[in-house]
């Protein structure tokens, strides 16, 4: 006969499990029953953590399986994914700085090797014979373009007043006239015509000349105190009035210390830049 909870839930009574530990709903043997019929037919609960369900799959895995466990492994996975990131950024800065060290090293090295070369080549360009050649090309060019082609080689001897103005205003403008105004008795005249001679053959470009200081018109005076004397004349203008040389070349002189005293005073140029 049906009791009343079997007309409530509609099922019999051996398939109910009640929540009233302390009510029997029968004798033992009916337990038993009831327990059998259970273990057949009804729900088993498995307490043992190591068993293996009724599908034959064993379970394993976090047991953080709840809603927060499932935030807490994405929040834990996108902290690894930041460390991550930060970790490749600063590998990726790392390498760039390395690239950028290697680079530059190896550009101030170029510029080094370029500035010693450059060093040398300054050093070559500076070094005496150098600067002689290229002192030498200059002043020979020089000479062209002022026209200093033109060749003497020898002292010209001037007999009148005529022919010395005409040595000095006919003459190109470029072209240094020395005359040295003589006494034929005096020892200083003749040893300074005889150094002309030498100097003239030297430098073939300059017009050497010579004239009697009575051809020219000196006093007595000046040719007492005077002689000898060196006039030069460049563009029909006088650059040099050398009197009584013999103070400062003394009574005894040669031609290369006439030319060095012409050299030191700005009158010639040393043979020696451009020959």
């Amino acid at each position: 006969m049906a009791t009343l909870e079997d007309k409530l839930l509609g099922e019999k009574l051996e398939y109910y499990c009640s929540s009233s530990e302390g009510e029997d709903n029968g004798d033992d043997g009916d337990d038993e029953k009831g327990a059998s019929k259970s273990g057949s037919s009804g729900l088993t609960i498995n307490t043992d953590p190591n068993a293996t369900p009724a599908g034959g799959f064993k379970q394993r895995g976090s047991t953080n399986t709840g809603p927060k466990g499932v935030v807490k492994d994405w929040q834990r996975f996108k902290q690894l994914e930041a460390e991550r990131r930060d970790e490749t950024e600063r590998q990726r800065l790392a390498l760039a700085k390395k690239l950028s060290m290697t680079t530059s090293t190896a550009a101030e090295d170029e510029e080094r090797k370029r500035q010693e070369e450059l060093d040398a080549e300054m050093d070559e360009l500076m070094s005496e014979d150098f600067l002689q050649q290229y002192q030498k090309q200059r002043m020979a060019e020089m000479l062209r373009q002022t026209g200093h082609n033109q060749q003497f080689g020898k002292v010209q001897q001037l007999t009148t007043n005529e022919e010395f103005l005409a040595c000095v205003e006919q003459e190109n403008k470029h072209t240094t006239v020395i005359i040295h105004i003589y006494e034929r008795n005096l020892s200083a005249c003749t040893t300074l015509n005889n150094c002309l001679d030498s100097l003239a053959s030297d430098y073939p470009s300059i017009k050497f000349a010579k004239i009697c200081s009575s051809v020219a018109g000196m006093s007595r005076d000046f040719r007492t105190k005077g002689l000898p004397a060196l006039l030069v004349y460049k563009a029909q203008a006088v650059i040099g009035n050398f009197v009584r040389l013999t103070d400062d070349l003394s009574d005894d002189f040669f031609a290369s210390d006439v030319e060095s005293f012409l050299i030191e005073h700005g009158i010639i140029v040393d043979r020696a830049l451009y020959n």
